[in-house]
């Protein structure tokens, strides 16, 4: 059951970012509802697979490698659903739905079991410092994905092509504002999410090195992501750049403790 409903999530996000691409491909509109309507029948088999996992074991999907992977996703479908029924574009599913299936591909090949310490006490404590890590990376992910869509878009006004990309994807203006409002939202949660984490550890005494050098350097590229817009004024253009290149490092670091940790394979 939790399995197939996690396939059946990812085939409609894959069909989503397929329907997203159509435009590209002959000259129509964009399909907004065809769109919003695959989004949101895979996040609601998505949540179903959750839920079905959180009555089978007991406990919220939010410990061990393939329910946090697996929430993780669900967070990421969730949040471009919300942004694409905001902004009545479609263009933002072509990079983050399959960002989305990919995690989620990546759930259903680890182990679906909850982590081993994940009934010992301060076990409310440690879900609500996951969960909101996960939303904060959420909104990472998405402001990353409008800085590349951004960024691709002023490359193609630039070289006064005007192709598919200038028909398709929405105005500067809205990537900015998608951007900007993702890296704020994404600070304010990483930030509850990191300050949990810390109380934990102190009044536990239970903490993995590698997963606070990785929670760090994730707070800390999203906080110099929040201070260079709000602070700094950065430029639409410099803010696209920046946090796209902090989220590939932030995964790429993600990527290496994975391989190179003392239980390699084991890294969140």
């Amino acid at each position: 059951m939790i399995v197939i409903a996690h396939v059946i999530a990812i085939t409609c996000y894959i069909a989503a970012a397929g329907l997203a691409a159509a435009p590209f491909a002959r000259p129509i509109p964009a399909p907004v509802r065809g769109v919003v309507a695959l989004l949101s029948a895979g996040v609601s088999v998505h949540l179903v697979a959750l839920l079905a996992y959180a009555w089978q074991f007991g406990e919220p999907p939010l410990t061990g490698l393939g329910p946090a992977l697996s929430t993780a996703a669900f967070l990421v479908a969730v949040t471009l659903l919300a942004v694409e029924m905001l902004a009545h574009e479609v263009s933002l599913t072509l990079v983050t739905a399959p960002m989305a299936a990919l995690v989620t591909i990546g759930a259903i090949a680890s182990p679906m079991l909850p982590s081993p310490t994940a009934s010992t006490g301060g076990a409310s404590w440690l879900g609500l410092h996951i969960a909101l890590s996960f939303l904060g990376l959420a909104a990472f992910a998405t402001a990353a994905a409008s800085g590349v869509m951004y960024l691709l878009e002023r490359r193609e006004l630039k070289s006064r092509r005007f192709g598919a990309i200038f028909r398709f994807f929405p105005p500067l203006e809205t990537l900015d504002r998608v951007n900007h409002l993702a890296i704020v939202c994404g600070w304010i949660a990483l930030t509850l999410g990191t300050a949990l984490a810390i109380g934990y550890a102190i009044v536990y005494r239970d903490a993995d090195h590698l997963k606070v050098i990785w929670g760090i350097a994730a707070w800390g590229a999203i906080t110099a992501l929040t201070v260079g817009r709000v602070v700094a004024g950065w430029q639409s253009a410099r803010a696209a750049i920046w946090s796209s290149a902090f989220f590939i490092v932030i995964i790429a670091l993600y990527v290496a403790f994975r391989a190179i940790g003392p239980r390699a394979g084991e890294f969140l």
